[in-house]
């Protein structure tokens, strides 16, 4: 610990509380019109249904390839799931609302903001031809595969890291930002490393790959959980944990608001990010996969990730498309 340098830092108490009270609160969903209204209970989620499985399964594969040629946006395929979402009149994307810069609810407007929250949007011009017909749910870590399998969103777009596991019940769009897991400690403290941690306690969000991979490396840590990054960096400036290891763009977000935070570590594992969606809608993964194909050619996706960490550290790439088929 370093209570030598534990002093109040009014902005990002202020940002991250108001954060948490939003979760602690309610669940909200905000539709195209506006209105914010509650979102009904989900269902209890086991946290291990979101790690990897315990078996061989380890071999990543591609995603599904984009058809030939894109539907109008406004006209989508009769029988399509976009025709569905059409005929509903907004697109339901599962995303987070503690990941500054990357997927977060600002506490001043209540409205969804981040990189993420733009890829969303870019998804929803393609289907209706305006950006703005999208209703964001709140999802924590362990809610996502639950909340794509019972059918409660369309899609999830939440540093969803794609792992073989989660490939048997989530089909994945292709990779749309690539990060690496590392650590978050405060400026002064004697912690560089993952060695550093031993002895010491270090936080993580459950039921996340961060949370399998920071027990796996780090075997003499003790590892504390809380829903989502930002209940650990709570504790990390109240001096109950000695680090914080989440995707180096969740903790340039972190960074952002506190500059008395400092990522640091070689990276322990690199993450693939991808879109989550239900098995059963495929048509759907392979739209969104040519939507990437395209802003990934054109170079709007990069500039999305430039524009929001391109004063916080290095800026994520989009990754590769790898198909199956």
């Amino acid at each position: 610990m370093n209570p030598e340098i534990n002093v109040r830092r009014p902005l990002i108490y202020l940002v991250i509380a108001a954060i948490l009270a939003a979760v602690a609160l309610v669940a909200m969903r905000v539709p195209a019109d506006g209105v914010t209204t509650p979102e009904e209970p989900a269902a209890d989620s086991d946290a291990s249904a979101d790690q990897p499985a315990a078996d061989t399964c380890t071999d990543v594969v591609g995603s599904l390839r984009p058809d030939p040629a894109a539907p109008v946006p406004g006209a989508m395929p009769a029988g399509s799931t976009m025709a569905t979402i059409v005929a509903r009149g907004r697109l339901i994307v599962g995303v987070n609302q503690g990941n500054y810069l990357l997927g977060f609810r600002d506490p001043q407007t209540r409205e969804f903001r981040g990189a993420e929250v733009d890829l969303a949007r870019t998804i929803t011009a393609a289907i209706f031809g305006s950006p703005d017909r999208v209703e964001f749910v709140a999802l924590d870590v362990a809610d996502r595969e639950g909340a794509i399998e019972s059918g409660r969103v369309d899609m999830v777009i939440s540093a969803y890291s794609i792992t073989c596991a989660r490939q048997r019940v989530v089909e994945f769009s292709t990779v749309y930002m690539r990060a690496a897991q590392r650590l978050l400690v405060e400026a002064g403290s004697d912690i560089r490393s993952i060695t550093d941690l031993a002895g010491r306690r270090a936080c993580t969000s459950a039921a996340s790959v961060n949370e399998e991979i920071l027990r796996r490396q780090a075997t003499a840590v003790e590892v504390e959980t809380w829903p989502i990054v930002s209940d650990c960096v709570v504790e990390l400036m109240s001096n109950r944990v000695d680090a914080v290891s989440s995707d180096d763009v969740i903790l340039a977000g972190m960074t952002a608001l506190d500059p008395q935070l400092v990522v640091v570590g070689e990276p322990m594992a690199a993450t693939d990010f991808g879109i989550g969606v239900a098995k059963q809608s495929p048509d759907l993964v392979r739209f969104v996969n040519g939507i990437l194909e395209r802003e990934r050619a054109n170079g709007q996706l990069q500039a999305i990730y430039t524009r929001w960490f391109g004063d916080y550290g290095p800026i994520p790439e989009p990754g590769a498309a790898v198909y199956r088929d």
